[in-house]
């Protein structure tokens, strides 16, 4: 099996796909066993400094050294389970010492998988008004719906003041629920969860769109790349 490694950024939406990995693997292999998984994350902070300035070189360069400390440490391709850094992902890939699964590529697969035709997308700011699922769900040929910009703001500013601590509050749960609601209104089939903690908040029977995992997508794509070899 190949070594899969792990660019992580936030704590939460890390620690769900490495978990992700290692008990959906068991399930696939047989009691106790997974791929071999490395980790490696810079200080938050670096990262959350550089998305607030929109300065995606300073976002690819924390990527670029994450991936050559995984690729020392044997792995075979790469994966970040947090979506927004994949704004800087073609700053990256060519320059990587290894492969990796992009994120969105992999949503925008398992919404094909599926006949999903539009897609509510939740996440932070950047990830709503930028490119990552703008232009790979189109080049999938499904369109896609996001919150207004007063509410782009609020899904922010929950992301980072509680999600990514661990805090999932039932007031904010209850928010989410009403903006999914809002995104089926707009005739969207399914909603992206974009935000790779966003489903420790919600379960897919609060939510009232069939839900698109991000954080548990990329760990099954992973997974299945890296059994198949």
């Amino acid at each position: 099996m190949l070594h899969i490694g792990i660019v992580a950024c936030s704590a939460e939406g890390a620690a769900l796909c490495y978990r992700t990995i290692c008990v959906e693997g068991a399930e696939l292999l047989g009691a106790y066993n997974h791929p071999e998984v490395s980790m490696h994350g810079h200080n938050f902070a670096d990262y959350v400094k550089c998305i607030d300035k929109q300065d995606w070189v300073g976002v690819a360069e924390l990527m670029l050294s994450s991936s050559e400390k995984l690729a020392k440490a044997g792995a075979d391709f790469l994966i970040a389970p947090v979506n927004t850094v994949h704004q800087a992902f073609d700053l990256v890939a060519h320059r990587s010492p290894r492969p990796w699964l992009h994120i969105a590529v992999e949503v925008a697969n398992e919404a094909k998988r599926h006949g999903y035709k539009r897609l509510g997308v939740l996440g932070t700011r950047s990830l709503m008004e930028g490119p990552v699922y703008r232009d790979t769900l189109k080049a999938a040929g499904i369109e896609h719906r996001v919150p207004a910009a007063e509410q782009r703001e609020r899904i922010h500013r929950y992301i980072f003041d509680e999600l990514v601590h661990g805090n999932f509050q039932p007031r904010t749960q209850a928010y989410f629920t009403e903006l999914i609601r809002g995104l089926k209104d707009e005739g969207c089939d399914a909603v992206v969860l974009g935000c790779t903690e966003i489903p420790l908040l919600l379960t897919q029977e609060q939510s009232p769109l069939p839900m698109l995992d991000s954080t548990r997508i990329l760990a099954r794509a992973a997974l299945k790349k890296a059994i198949e070899g």
